[in-house]
């Protein structure tokens, strides 16, 4: 047969153009684009202004005499607690705990800034270890307790003030709690021991509360932004 009339196509050949065909019309998947999550907002130059300044004023309140208690181990009666409330109640929680931990760290490494102008690590043996050492976790409570009150009420009048001593007085349990467990452990006293001599700081720490929460009130109604935005 002459060349010219085998026109038959090799079977490799139809295969490869249907391979091809078939490829050619399968849609190719792309990746789906990622959501970007948005995270937590970082502190600008204000935040930090903010935790320097009530760092400060925590270290400032040690010029305030303190007052004796009468209890057995000698912890007096300071000004500390009210500015530790104070900065929960303003700042929130993360930004009060940054405040006055720096306080204690700077405390801790030192600088006279403890109550009876005391510092370094010697402080961590005496019988107000547990009041001192809860102070971060007790802004960081208040704080976060506050935070979500104000940012659910509405209106800032006098309820909030009512909210905002309770939220005060719930980090006030945890200093307490915390500072009765420093009296066990550094003063070798026994429970029922250590909450008689916890008692005469309840009094003045709830006038305390109270006075920060009139003061944090008075600066929400001055910057009603100041806890309203989330962190």
């Amino acid at each position: 047969m002459p060349a010219s009339e085998d026109t038959r196509h090799s079977p490799s050949a139809e295969f490869g153009s249907a391979e091809f065909g078939s490829a050619a019309s399968v849609p190719v998947s792309r990746p789906a684009p990622t959501a970007v999550r948005k995270g937590r907002r970082s502190w600008n130059g204000t935040d930090l202004a903010l935790i320097a300044v009530f760092a400060a004023l925590t270290a400032a309140s040690v010029a305030v005499p303190p007052i004796p208690a009468g209890n057995i181990l000698g912890v007096p009666i300071t000004l500390q607690t009210m500015i530790v409330a104070l900065a929960g109640l303003v700042l929130g929680g993360s930004r009060a705990a940054a405040a006055v931990g720096l306080y204690v760290l700077l405390g801790l490494v030192g600088l006279p800034i403890f109550a009876g102008f005391q510092g370094g690590l010697g402080v961590l043996a005496a019988g107000s270890a547990g009041y001192l050492l809860s102070f971060p976790f007790t802004a960081a409570l208040i704080g976060f307790l506050a935070g979500i009150l104000l940012r659910r009420s509405s209106k800032v009048g006098t309820l909030t003030t009512v909210l905002l001593f309770l939220a005060a007085t719930a980090g006030t349990l945890l200093t307490h709690a915390l500072g009765v467990a420093g009296m066990m452990l550094n003063g070798q006293l026994a429970l029922p021991a250590a909450l008689v001599a916890d008692l005469p700081f309840i009094p003045g720490d709830l006038v305390k509360n109270a006075v920060a929460a009139a003061i944090a009130l008075s600066l929400h109604k001055a910057f009603p932004d100041l806890l309203r935005r989330k962190r």
